[in-house]
């Protein structure tokens, strides 16, 4: 019972515990949900009508229809460097369909593949938006289009074909309005005459009579569906250049008209089965004038449709290009005439590209010798032949120098050698070099340290290294790829990597469209890709290697050099297989390929030159002398680029260090200061990578004793040397400057003397002799000379004018008696004999060792020590011999001689 009696207290507290029990949990969030609702609602309405706002803005900013253009193209202008009017292209090649005339066939094909629910929507099909909407939400704006064939319209005839928000929004409002004003049937018609098929084929008609040459009611399943693919990207789905593209699109044309129900299944697979290539003709384009820029304008073509759904055709656009028309004309004309270069047959075919080295920008193209036609093969881009050796600096030399950190001078032992899977392999000219620096082997293309090179690299770094210059490998490579194996290249592609070396690293894609402005004024600038690829002393490096193959006497490229400018480049040449030498009875020295490439600050150059060798015909090849004229167009090409813009040197980054060191030292020793010109190569190195070790093979060499006089009598200045330690290879350079002027160079020879004729009379004459001892050389010793000037006697008196004595008044000194004068003169020749040993025959004249001339013992130069000039009057009465006053003069600083002498040009053997 006693439990049952609690406190009040207790009591209290238990009946709280109690009324809170069923109260826990949290509560309902009615209140929160409203709010949330509310919210959602406020920003809804708040959306809508921004929304609308925005749509009333875009809308009422919307062009107006205008028939004329909804029918008839527009002509493109093509522009300039210099935005002047260059060409205008878009008027020919079209043939307008009706309706009617459209076979049901091909009216299926488009509506299954771009609209197939054209006649059910009024212009904006808002089923397939919503699809495209949520697409969009998802893989970001732009990702996928809902466009209809009356939009598609609405597009090609007055808006832009960027993906924006204010495109879409005036393109949907058009496309209702359209759907108003004229028929389905009617905009079907617009549609299908105004899209572009590629190959200057305008609408449906023009593209069936380009491709197989027939009217639209004659063609096939197969042949419809394929022609019905191409608008999508002309340029993309070309079966002319890509085959296999073509093929995919047209079999998923098929596709979609089975899937829709306008074609069995059956009909479906078996015109998928067919060759894509069935039925196609050579376009004939013999009818059509051809220009100088026929080349860059095909180029411009491409590029336009690559920047969007752009039809030069037919759109009416501005374009402003790259192309620099004096470099065009030169280029064409030195491959279409024989006034620059003498080619040895007509069908010997050439391409080049000349880029901005700094931006990418393509200032001429060859497209071919001899041409004929517009739109037609292009050998500057659309060939693509194995590069050989130029090849080396991209795949081997510069991953070398990016990754390994080599220098100009890394040392490879040039020997025999093989593939890793044993095949050997040798060097073009068949011998072995032993160990070479990387600059000679890259200079004399050297094939077995160029693999060493890329094995010490790794073929995963190697490729990698080339794709970020443009020149992607499609699978994993091989060692053959080191020499040019593998790869298949155009002069533009080469063109766009080897201006990576001359921009500091930088990679600029090759480009010829600037900017498109169009009909309404809208500009769309072209984004070409620029990234650094390389660090600027890879490019430095590389690129000083590449000027030994232009100027070094062993290098392969010394025919392209050009003295006067700052150029490096790299020779290149492809083989023959020995059964198509054996089948077509081609020497050994034939080529099939042969490759320049290289550049200056300015320019970029790439040249391939070859014959076409068509299957089963007999192969032609490149003989000797062909084999040089890629170096000519490319030294021809730079000389003309070169006269109207001054070409810098390639300047040296901070990140490399030039380094002078011991010739054949391996490792490299660092040559001292006293180190012989002829041992010391100069080369540059990676900062931080280069050698340490200093030679002590070589140590300062005495400098000669000098002595010079001058000799009065005979008026000429006597110098000679001495060099005691020196043996019979010892020369001596001596030079003079005359009262503080600038030295020449006097004598260089074995001789230890030299006589000066004739020196000027109140000259002074400085005298430096260099000892040259195995072409190490001494500092300076240096002397002086101060010639006397002349001094301008009275006539009638040999020193100062004597007064006759008054008469009456008695001489200081008499005239002596009759018998008296010999004795004198006896007295005189024994002061005379006397006075030999303090004259000429005592040490002390000339170079007396007390810096006194004239035995004076005063230190005054041809005085008496009272100030008064000393002449044969003078105490002992003798001719005395003048030697001047010679000076010690401190040795000078030895300048450091040339390291890279430019040989002269010779004549070519790669």
């Amino acid at each position: 019972m006693a439990e049952k009696y609690n406190t009040r207290e207790e009591r209290r507290k238990q009946g709280q515990t109690q009324k809170k029990g069923p109260n826990k949990g949290p509560k309902k969030p009615t209140n929160m949900l409203k709010r949330i609702f509310l919210i959602l609602v406020t920003i809804g309405i708040i959306g809508l009508v921004a929304g609308g706002a925005a749509m009333a803005y875009f809308i009422s900013d919307a062009p107006k229809l205008d028939e004329k253009l909804l029918k008839d193209p527009v002509t493109s202008k093509i522009l300039d460097e210099n935005g002047k009017l260059l060409a205008e292209i878009g008027k020919e090649n079209r043939d307008y369909v009706n309706y009617e005339d459209i076979p049901d066939l091909v009216e299926e094909a488009f509506l299954a593949t771009e609209d197939s629910r054209f006649y059910e929507h009024h212009g904006v099909d808002f089923l397939r938006l919503g699809s495209a909407v949520i697409a969009n939400f998802k893989n970001g704006f732009g990702s996928e289009g809902a466009s209809t064939l009356t939009q598609q319209v609405i597009k090609r005839s007055y808006l832009t074909p960027d993906k924006t928000i204010k495109r879409k929004v005036q393109e949907m409002w058009l496309s209702i309005q359209l759907e108003r004003k004229y028929t389905k049937e009617e905009i079907f018609e617009m549609y299908v005459n105004k899209i572009f098929f590629a190959n200057r084929a305008n609408g449906v008609l023009t593209a069936s009579q380009t491709y197989y040459g027939k009217d639209l009611s004659e063609l096939k399943l197969n042949e419809a569906a394929m022609l019905v693919g191409l608008p999508q990207s002309p340029s993309r789905y070309d079966p002319y250049k890509y085959p296999e593209r073509a093929k995919e699109r047209r079999d998923i044309v098929l596709h979609l008209m089975n899937k829709h129900g306008y074609i069995t299944e059956t009909e479906m697979k078996n015109a998928q089965s067919i060759d894509i290539t069935e039925g196609l003709q050579e376009i004939d384009k013999s009818q059509i004038d051809t220009t100088a820029y026929d080349a860059f304008i095909d180029l411009v073509i491409e590029e336009v449709g690559d920047m969007g759904d752009y039809n030069v055709f037919t759109d009416g656009l501005e374009i402003q290009t790259t192309i620099d028309k004096d470099a065009q004309e030169y280029v064409y004309n030195m491959l279409n005439s024989d006034e620059i270069i003498n080619y040895p047959s007509k069908d010997l075919q050439a391409g080049v590209t000349l880029l901005d080295t700094e931006t990418g920008e393509i200032k001429a193209v060859g497209g071919g010798r001899n041409t004929t036609v517009k739109r037609g093969w292009n050998y500057a881009t659309d060939a693509k032949r194995s590069p050989g050796s130029t090849i080396k600096p991209i795949l081997d030399y510069g991953p070398a120098v990016e990754y390994l950190n080599w220098s100009t001078y890394h040392q490879i032992k040039d020997e025999e050698y093989s593939y890793s899977n044993g095949t050997p392999l040798k060097n073009a000219s068949g011998r072995h070099y032993g160990t070479v620096t990387t600059r000679e082997a890259l200079a004399r293309s050297l094939n077995i340290p160029a693999l060493k090179t890329l094995q010490a690299v790794g073929l995963d770094r190697a490729r990698d290294f080339a794709t970020d210059l443009g020149i992607p490998f499609d699978k994993e490579i091989t060692e053959s790829a080191a020499l040019g194996g593998g790869k298949d290249v155009s002069t533009l592609e080469l063109a766009g990597a080897y201006s990576s070396f001359g921009n500091n690293g930088i990679y600029n894609e090759p480009h010829s469209v600037k900017k498109i402005v169009l009909r309404d004024k809208t500009t769309i600038k072209n984004k070409t890709e620029s990234k650094p690829v390389m660090k600027d002393s890879t490019a430095f490096i590389v690129t000083d290697m590449l000027k030994s193959v232009m100027k070094e006497p062993y290098g392969t490229g010394r025919l392209a050099n050009i003295p006067s400018l700052p150029v490096a480049g790299k020779t290149g040449s492809t083989n023959f297989t020995p059964e198509q030498r054996a089948a077509n009875n081609i020497p050994s020295s034939g080529v099939k390929d042969s490759w320049m490439a290289g550049y200056t600050t300015n320019y970029t150059v790439a040249v391939w030159a070859g014959y076409d060798n068509a299957s089963g015909e007999q192969m032609e090849y490149l003989g000797e002398s062909s084999q040089r004229i890629p170096k000519f167009i490319f030294k021809n090409l730079m000389e003309h680029m070169a006269q109207s813009k001054e070409t810098k040197d390639f300047e040296q980054p901070d990140s490399v260090v030039k380094v002078g060191v011991i010739k054949g030292s391996n490792p490299a020793v660092k040559a001292n200061e006293y180190t012989p010109s002829s041992k010391i190569t100069y080369e540059y190195y990676v900062k931080g990578h280069e050698p340490t070790q200093v030679t002590t093979e070589y140590a300062k060499i005495d400098s000669p004793g000098i002595n010079a006089s001058y000799n009065q009598e005979s008026n000429e200045i006597n110098l000679s040397w001495s060099y005691p330690k020196g043996n019979g290879n010892t020369q001596f350079e001596v030079k003079m400057s005359v009262d503080g002027g600038g030295q020449s160079v006097l004598k260089k020879s074995k001789d230890t003397s030299l006589t000066i004729p004739n020196p000027t009379p109140g000259s002074k004459y400085t005298f430096s002799v260099v000892a040259l001892v195995d072409n190490q050389q001494s500092d300076p010793a240096s002397t002086s000379v101060t010639i006397p000037a002349e001094v301008e006697v009275p006539e009638g008196t040999e020193d100062e004018e004597i007064e006759d004595p008054a008469e009456g008044e008695n001489p200081e000194q008499e005239t002596p008696a009759e018998g008296e004068e010999d004795k004198q003169g006896e007295e005189k020749d024994k002061d005379k004999d006397k006075d030999k040993n303090n004259n000429g025959e005592n040490g002390n004249n000339g170079n007396n060792g007390n810096g006194n001339n004239d035995n004076n013992g005063n230190g005054n130069n041809t005085d008496d020590g009272n100030g008064n000039k000393g002449d044969e009057d003078v105490e002992g009465g003798d001719d005395v011999t003048d030697p001047g006053t010679v000076e010690e003069e401190k040795p000078v600083e030895t300048p450091e001689p040339d390291p890279n002498p430019d040989p002269d040009p010779e004549n070519d053997t790669e």
